[in-house]
């Protein structure tokens, strides 16, 4: 069996990515634009066709100069920001929402085909997907071998949450991409501090910081490794007598390499910034310190200190691209310390819950995962006590002794990666932001890999029958992976294990990102063009709108063609587009309930059946005593009230 594996392994890793290539490129067609792409898009193509960042400065760059790039290149959409007040600033309400009337501006109101635009704004996105999944097998393979690399791929691969968001113009797939690949780059660097992998660490750290401002979380990790590994090293020259000496010198060196480090990743920061602010007045930037930085006197120390640093880089030219840099990491302390309004299991509330990220992972990740997972731990746990019994009771050999200097000189990848697990994770878990699973991508291309190379590692510890066993446990288990992922297309964005009742029930935990960001509304028109043609053919509905001998839309025979539906929609797609006149806005408060049609998010729905600050007749309580019609997609309920249950409902 690992002989066939080792044979066959480029095919083998070719396929993988296919599948991967194939449904992301399906969803990337298939699903509507979510809530956050809407602002991503618009910003997206105006840093690629006008050189400014006054759209979406809260986030960097790169992914969006790519986005930008592929629609440019491939659909020339109409796109003018003459008189346009998202462009101007006199736009009604707040600075910021400029960078939202782009997007939709772009996508619905200029003319263009906005499947065609959005379908290759998220290309780049999918193609990153693909490169990654080549790179954590390349990764995975120099540390425990071809098997192991394969392994550890389809873990990336079929797990439903990457397949759910990797075709999603966001920045949460690229910055746990951008943060594997620094930390790969950098630990080479760690390891072989040579002035080619300063460089190549250098590029990629920029890279990372070009991507996300989470980045953060990552410095203090590496600047640890940096400091503490060549602490460890042995000198080569046996004729070296002070080891002390030789270790305070090597440190020396890394210190001076990763500052040298440092300044070429914020190099590569400005060098980007610089090609995307070029055409940026001195007052379209200072418009932009006001807004993020206003002037007042509740204002902190902080930020008076960092206002006065930004008009300062802002006199010149060449540090003018700073300043937007600096905006986007204060804007997103002061968006973690927010915190954002959440549903999480029959609550609202926007000052964050301990147990949200524990559950969401526990409930979204599929089992085979978390299985995998607890083994990993259970692995680890099982040789710690192992070889703290010998210790103590000093039965240990000569080839099994180890300082603490050489453990960590020989796990400095696996101590690195761990250490990023736990610090994120704990920050994530005492923040207010609830917003998704997705927020916890960064760990998990570390997770695949650090769960296989300590099953794998220990697989070879073993005699050659319990070898194959494990191999064929682990087969069983990646098959089982596989067919519960090909079940579940294409809801992977919504994807909740059994555990939760699977992504037609996830609802019921956690709504946005993790269940309903806007994804199915396409789905939704498709629904109801099938219904009306059914309603209005209903003979030959009984014919081919069949399932197991049931007519698809019993309703039809009763509640007659759609021609007026109410809907309340998360996402960021435009109703109109897709329904013109036959879709109505509604609203959770909006009163008297009328006979009809409703078609209702499940953001807004359990939002509002579970905000406690509601009264009953400005929420959704009363869909509790209705039987849903339809869940479309996984995220859209539709219902249909009649005459006579409104007049029950509206008092």
């Amino acid at each position: 069996m690992k002989m066939f594996f080792e044979r066959h392994y480029r095919k083998i890793v070719a396929g993988i990515i296919l599948f991967m290539a194939i449904v992301s490129l399906l969803n990337a067609w298939n699903d509507s634009a979510i809530f956050d792409e809407t602002a991503h898009i618009g910003a997206s193509y105006s840093y690629v066709t006008q050189h400014e960042m006054r759209l979406n400065p809260e986030h960097p760059p790169l992914l969006k100069d790519l986005a930008g790039l592929s629609v440019f290149l491939f659909t020339h959409p109409n796109f003018s920001v003459t008189n346009q007040a998202f462009w101007d600033g006199t736009l009604p309400g707040k600075w910021d929402e400029g960078q939202w009337a782009a997007g939709r501006y772009l996508l619905y109101g200029a003319g263009n085909n906005a499947d065609k635009v959005l379908f290759f704004a998220r290309l780049p996105i999918v193609l990153l997907s693909l490169i990654f999944g080549w790179f954590i097998f390349f990764w995975v393979r120099r540390l425990s071998g071809t098997l192991a690399g394969l392994f550890a791929l389809t873990l990336y691969a079929f797990d439903p949450n990457i397949l759910g968001h990797n075709h999603f113009l966001t920045t949460d797939l690229g910055i746990a991409v951008f943060f594997t690949f620094a930390f790969y780059f950098y630990l080479k660097f760690v390891k072989d501090p040579t002035w080619k992998n300063v460089a190549l660490a250098g590029v990629f750290l920029g890279l990372l910081q070009l991507t996300k401002f989470s980045f953060i979380v990552g410095l203090p990790i590496l600047a640890l490794a940096t400091l503490i590994y060549p602490l460890t090293k042995m000198p080569r020259n046996s004729e070296i007598v002070s080891l002390a000496k030789y270790r305070v010198k090597k440190l020396g060196e890394y210190i001076v390499k990763g500052f040298s480090l440092l300044v070429i990743s914020l190099f590569v920061v400005w060098a980007i910034y610089s090609l995307n602010t070029f055409k940026m007045s001195k007052e379209t930037v200072a418009h932009s310190i006001d807004f993020n930085f206003p002037a007042s006197q509740t204002q902190s120390v902080k930020e008076a200190t960092a206002r006065k640093i930004f008009i300062a880089l802002n006199r010149n030219v060449i540090t003018r691209p700073l300043v937007l840099y600096g905006e986007g990491i204060g804007y997103v302390f002061r968006r973690v310390a927010g915190g954002n309004g959440a549903y999480f299991m029959g609550q609202v509330s926007s000052s964050g819950f301990r147990a949200y990220f524990p559950t969401v992972f526990a409930i979204k990740e599929p089992l085979i995962n978390l299985f995998l997972i607890f083994l990993a731990l259970g692995i680890t746990l099982s040789r710690g006590v192992k070889v703290l019994a010998k210790k103590f009771s000093g039965n240990e050999t000569t080839e099994e002794k180890t300082s603490l200097c050489d453990f960590i000189r020989h796990n400095i990848i696996s101590l690195s990666l761990f250490s990023f697990i736990i610090l994120y994770a704990y920050i994530s878990i005492t923040s207010n932001l609830n917003i998704g699973f997705r927020h916890l991508f960064p760990i998990l291309p570390f997770i695949y890999i650090l769960v296989t190379k300590i099953i794998f590692d220990f697989i070879k510890r073993q005699h050659h029958y319990a070898r194959l066993n494990w191999y064929v446990i682990l087969t069983v288990l990646t098959l089982f992976l596989i067919a519960g992922t090909v079940s579940v297309y294409p809801s992977y964005m919504s994807y909740f294990n059994q555990l939760a009742g699977g992504p037609k029930n996830g609802f019921h935990y956690a709504t946005d990102s993790n269940a309903d960001w806007g994804q199915d509304l396409k789905r939704l028109k498709i629904w109801v063009d099938n219904y009306n043609n059914c309603a209005q053919n209903v003979e030959t509905c009984s014919k081919c709108c069949m399932r197991e001998n049931k007519p698809l839309f019993p309703e039809a025979f009763t509640f007659g063609p759609i021609k007026k539906i109410n809907l309340n929609y998360f996402g960021g797609a435009d109703t109109h587009y897709y329904f013109g006149d036959l879709a109505t806005d509604w609203w959770d408060s909006k009163r008297p309930i009328e006979p009809g049609w409703y078609a209702i998010s499940t953001n807004f729905l359990m939002g509002s059946i579970y905000d406690t600050t509601r009264p009953d007749d400005q929420s959704y309580r009363w869909t509790k005593n209705l039987t849903p019609v339809a869940q479309v997609g996984t995220s859209i309920f539709v219902y249909y009230v009649t005459p006579e249950e409104t007049l029950s409902l509206n008092h």
